[in-house]
């Protein structure tokens, strides 16, 4: 009943929310996107976005979709690597920065080991600015990681903006300095933070620091400062900074997958994961297990 060339277009517009962005990942005209979509809306006899010309977002009909369509594809790689004898091995080093901890991409991961069980899977989990460097060194053959605005590299998994939070009780004074809960250097979100800042020209100081998302955290749970964050991965017991703070808009981020540059034996686990990973990208930002 659904193509599955219109189910991973679909998925792309709506991890990416953009129809421009989903062409580019897929290497298709935009007028292609338009039309795989239009098409499986008419299969559905449902509007699975609302659409103007300045942004793209999914309906409820869409949201139910992402669940199915996901389900679809993976039964439709399965078959396909079981009717073709498939079977791929070796040594797969994959890094994850700290903002998936608290995602369901242990599923998409136990997944891919299941349809996979002689790929030996090494997984890292650091700041994304660490894994591109190790990814530069040889050390990683995947990533998945957040980019720097400046940088063109990685397949784009979704687009988001970055936001305040805090715990709810927590009361900025408007004469102190900004208490701020990062991730030490080289963190993406901890240089865009400070960057923010600096062009309102709002003091700041630095109220912990730790490589691990569950310290920031737990930090910020203590009521102990602001951390900057994903929109769309708000863990819980926390709430976005309201507007009256007066912070600063923090703008939007990437997160992309990175393939090594250098072809090694593991590329074709590192592609597998890569489609998975891209298959399943809804349950990466859509809420924790």
């Amino acid at each position: 009943m659904y193509d599955p060339s219109q189910l991973r277009t679909f998925l792309a517009v709506a991890q990416t929310l953009s129809f421009t962005q989903a062409a580019r990942r897929l290497g298709l005209r935009q007028s292609t996107v338009s039309q795989h979509v239009r098409r499986l809306e008419d299969t559905a006899g449902r509007q699975l976005f609302s659409r103007d010309t300045h942004s793209v977002e999914l309906t409820e009909d869409g949201e139910a979709m992402l669940g199915f369509a996901r389900r679809i594809l993976e039964a439709h790689e399965q078959a396909a690597a079981f009717f073709t004898g498939t079977r791929l091995r070796g040594r797969l080093r994959f890094g994850a920065s700290e903002d998936f901890v608290l995602t369901r991409l242990t599923e998409i991961l136990e997944g891919f080991r299941h349809d996979h069980p002689e790929v030996d899977l090494e997984l890292t989990v650091e700041l994304s600015g660490t894994l591109h460097e190790q990814l530069a060194d040889g050390k990683l053959d995947l990533v998945l990681a957040k980019r720097r605005p400046e940088d063109p590299r990685g397949e784009l998994v979704w687009h988001d903006r970055l936001v305040w939070i805090g715990a709810e009780r927590l009361r900025l004074d408007p004469e102190r300095p900004v208490p701020l809960i990062v991730y030490p250097p080289p963190g993406i979100t901890r240089a865009l933070a400070l960057e923010a800042l600096e062009r309102q020209g709002r003091a700041w100081r630095i109220a912990c620091t730790s490589g691990s998302l569950n310290g920031l955290i737990a930090a910020a749970r203590a009521g102990l400062g602001v951390m900057a964050h994903s929109r769309g991965l708000v863990p819980p017991g926390l709430v976005r900074v309201p507007e009256r703070a007066g912070l600063p808009e923090l703008g939007e981020v990437d997160f992309v997958l990175v393939h090594a540059k250098r072809h090694t034996s593991a590329k074709s686990a590192a592609d597998a994961l890569a489609s998975s990973i891209l298959a399943g990208g809804n349950r990466l930002y859509r809420g924790a297990p």
